[in-house]
C-alpha cells in the first residue's frame, strides 16, 4: 500500500514538474502576441526591467536567439568517429543558454540558489543581471548588438574585441539587434494595453 501511494505521489510530482515547463509561444515573431499568450513571461520581463534596467524587447530578442523560447534545449552532441553520440560542446542549457559556471556566479551573487535554467522567470532575471554589468561600463540598454557580443564573449572578451575574428557571431549579433528593433516597435504599440492587464498577476 505504501509503495502504491509512493508511486502515485511520484507520478503526480512528475506531472506538476512537466506542467511548469512552458512550451514555445505560437507567434514568436510578435512580442505583443507572446506576452498576451504568456502572461507569466510578461511579468518576468517587467520584473527584470525594474530590477536590472534591461528593456523587455532586448531581453526577448536575446532569449529568442539563444533558445527559440525552448525551456530545456541543449547544444547538440558531437559525434565520435562520425557516428557515436559524444560530449556536448558546452554546458549551456535552457532559455538563456547560460553556461553552468556563469549560472553559478549568478546564483552566488544574487542569492537565487534555487534558480533553474529551464524556468523562464529565472532565465529572464539572469539575462538582465548579466546585461546590467555592461551598463556600468557604458553599454546602452538598447544596444542589443554590443550586449549580445558581450553576452557571448564575456565583457573581457568584448573589450579585447575577440568577436572581430568571428564573422558568424557578428552576423548573429546583427540579427539580435534587428529582432530587438522589431520587438521594440511592436512593444510600444501594445505596452499600455499589457500594463492594464498586469494587475491580474501582481
Amino acid at each position: 500500500m505504501i509503495q502504491k501511494n509512493s508511486s502515485s505521489l511520484l507520478i503526480i510530482l512528475l506531472l506538476i514538474i512537466s506542467s511548469c515547463v512552458s512550451s514555445p509561444p505560437e507567434k514568436p515573431d510578435n512580442i505583443c502576441e507572446i506576452f498576451n499568450e504568456k502572461r507569466g513571461w510578461y511579468k518576468a520581463a517587467i520584473q527584470s526591467e525594474k530590477k536590472w534596467k534591461l528593456p523587455p524587447y532586448v531581453l526577448m530578442a536575446f532569449i529568442h536567439q539563444e533558445s527559440s523560447f525552448q525551456a530545456n534545449i541543449r547544444p547538440e552532441r558531437t559525434t565520435l568517429l562520425g557516428v557515436i553520440p559524444w560530449r556536448r560542446p558546452s554546458s549551456s542549457v535552457g532559455y538563456s543558454q547560460a553556461l553552468k559556471t556563469t549560472w553559478q556566479d549568478y546564483q552566488d551573487e544574487t542569492g537565487n540558489s534555487w534558480a533553474s535554467r529551464s524556468n523562464f522567470s529565472d532565465s529572464a532575471d539572469f539575462v538582465g543581471w548579466y546585461a546590467s554589468k555592461g551598463f556600468y561600463q557604458g553599454f546602452s540598454a538598447t544596444d542589443a548588438r554590443s550586449l549580445y557580443l558581450a553576452y557571448h564573449e564575456g565583457y573581457a572578451g568584448f573589450k579585447k574585441r575577440t568577436y572581430t575574428k568571428k564573422a558568424w557571431l557578428i552576423k548573429v549579433a546583427d540579427r539580435v539587434q534587428a529582432r530587438s528593433n522589431m520587438y521594440q516597435k511592436q512593444y510600444w504599440s501594445c505596452a499600455q494595453e499589457l500594463k492594464k492587464k498586469r494587475f491580474f498577476f501582481f
